[in-house]
């Protein structure tokens, strides 16, 4: 095994002897009653990997065997079972760092001329300033008395016997710790996520999280367990639904790598209404950013869908909407109106993954997109691109009788401006508040998880009439198709809920 050579600037070679350093005290400010840094007492915290003293370098090994105090946890204390030293197990950590406190502290009583240099070596794993002891030991120990020499850590190893860079990855460690770190990280979609586990959260459990948080996208999970030993085991892209009820080895360590739907199978039979998420291709950089299946389904039903109408799905964002309405309705004609490239390129990618032929993607930004578009007779609103009122207006001429309009809001203000518009309006409105939480496995419990509420705004024409803006002129609208009852011109924005 090799060692972190990053870590060795401070050694240097006098006489045959290791320098252990200045410990950044300047011998012209010691007055004659105060020892010297040749006299003060000095702890290494080394670095080792589960292959022991085999993987240290010769001088760490030296350092070591000269130490005249060894600490350690049992395992690190037996990789050197013949030296003949003091020994300190880390098992009462508490009382552990309280006898490392004294051994910093000179004793007074001793006459300074006999004062002579000690040193201690801890013995901590991989790196000690990664998720190990070396935080603590800065917080209870003078920084001046302490020297790290890291070995390689675990996600080192990992991500070397996968052969993978890892410069971007978010390294989170679950081992003592709660699961929330890693569930934001998990929703937020990053591609590639290193986790430390312990046998409570371990990769079972992470498996039971990843399954239970329903995720838009699918993760692929690597183990690595006692990397360095004689019994190092390393499995390679797991499914969640594999790993799950699988065992492994306390010191583990979880590499997830997200994985793009175009490289998953659709989940057959499709389900008639509310594919999962995950069987979209949504944003890369933000996997969440998609109409979520349960408020897709209510939009759907507040939309009141009929045969041969005409639908606009204004800031369609992924185009989860309006591929969910062209199967619904196969003989209706659908407009997925996306102001963003991204968004068009990955509405025209699902259109090709799901077989959809009766949606049609527009590219543009609502008012001025929707001007050339056959006349609706549904719209839903997904996203205005900051230019609500002015969609509105447009949407309200364009509509068909019989029309209704269905927005998603995340937002208070931007549901105070619909809820405005339309009152001014003279339109009949209605609202429902969606509140989710899901369950999610944390550990061996369950606990719920809200999702950011959603407000579905339904809005419709009221019987007594409707009021066009004043300062809007009615658009001529092309002769309606008997075969689909399509009217005339309009265009599309984006996203209120930037969802699509």
């Amino acid at each position: 095994m090799g060692c972190c050579w990053s870590g060795w600037g401070n050694w240097r070679h006098r006489t045959g002897k290791l320098d252990m350093g200045q410990n950044q005290i300047d011998p012209d400010q010691i007055g004659p009653d105060q020892i010297g840094p040749d006299q003060i007492n000095h702890i290494h915290v080394v670095g080792i990997g589960l292959d022991g003293a085999a993987g240290l370098a010769g001088p760490l090994r030296l350092l070591v065997e000269q130490a005249d105090w060894l600490v350690g946890s049992d395992r690190h204390l037996a990789y050197f079972p013949d030296l003949s030293v003091q020994r300190l197990v880390l098992g009462d950590l508490h009382g552990a760092i309280a006898q490392l406190q004294r051994f910093c502290q000179p004793a007074p009583s001793e006459p300074r001329a006999t004062k002579t240099r000690k040193t201690a070596v801890i013995l901590t794993s991989g790196d000690p300033l990664f998720f190990g002891l070396g935080r603590l030991l800065l917080e209870q120990l003078p920084p001046t008395q302490l020297s790290f020499h890291p070995h390689p850590s675990a996600v080192q190893l990992a991500f070397s016997r996968l052969k993978l860079p890892w410069q971007d990855a978010a390294l989170v460690s679950v081992h003592g710790r709660e699961m929330d770190q890693l569930i934001v990280l998990l929703q937020r979609g990053h591609g590639k996520i290193a986790v430390l586990t312990d046998p409570i959260q371990s990769p079972a459990a992470i498996a039971r999280l990843i399954l239970s948080l329903n995720l838009p996208i699918t993760y692929r999970c690597s183990v690595c367990e006692n990397l360095g030993a004689p019994q190092e085991r390393v499995l390679l892209d797991l499914m969640p639904e594999h790993l799950q009820d699988l065992s492994f080895a306390s010191l583990t360590l979880v590499v997830l790598l997200a994985a793009s739907p175009e490289d998953e199978t659709l989940e057959k039979p499709l389900p008639l209404l509310g594919i999962g998420d995950r069987q979209f291709a949504t944003f890369p950089d933000r996997p969440g950013l998609i109409t979520k299946r349960e408020i897709r389904t209510l939009a759907l039903a507040e939309l009141a869908l009929h045969p041969n109408q005409v639908i606009w799905d204004i800031g369609a964002g992924t185009g989860s909407v309006s591929i969910e309405i062209a199967r619904l309705c196969p003989r209706s004609r659908v407009y997925a109106i996306e102001r963003t490239a991204v968004g068009i390129g990955l509405i025209q990618r699902n259109l090709a993954r799901f077989g959809v032929e009766n949606v049609v993607a527009i590219a543009g930004k609502a008012p001025l997109a929707l001007g050339d578009l056959p006349r609706p007779n549904r719209i839903f609103l997904g996203g205005s691109g900051g230019d609500l009122g002015a969609s509105l207006a447009v949407c309200a001429q364009q509509l068909l009788p019989g029309g209704r309009i269905v927005l998603a809001i995340a937002t208070l203000e931007t549901l105070a401006e619909a809820q405005q518009w339309f009152s001014a309006q003279g339109w009949d409105v209605s609202m429902m508040q969606v509140q989710l939480s899901k369950a999610t496995a944390i550990a061996q419990r369950t606990r719920w998880t809200p999702a950011n509420p959603v407000t579905l705004l339904t809005a419709a024409p009221s019987p007594v009439g409707q009021k066009f803006p004043a300062s809007l002129s009615r658009p001529h609208p092309p002769t309606p198709s008997p075969s689909s009852g399509e009217g005339g011109p309009d265009r599309s924005p984006s996203p209120l809920l930037g969802e699509g």
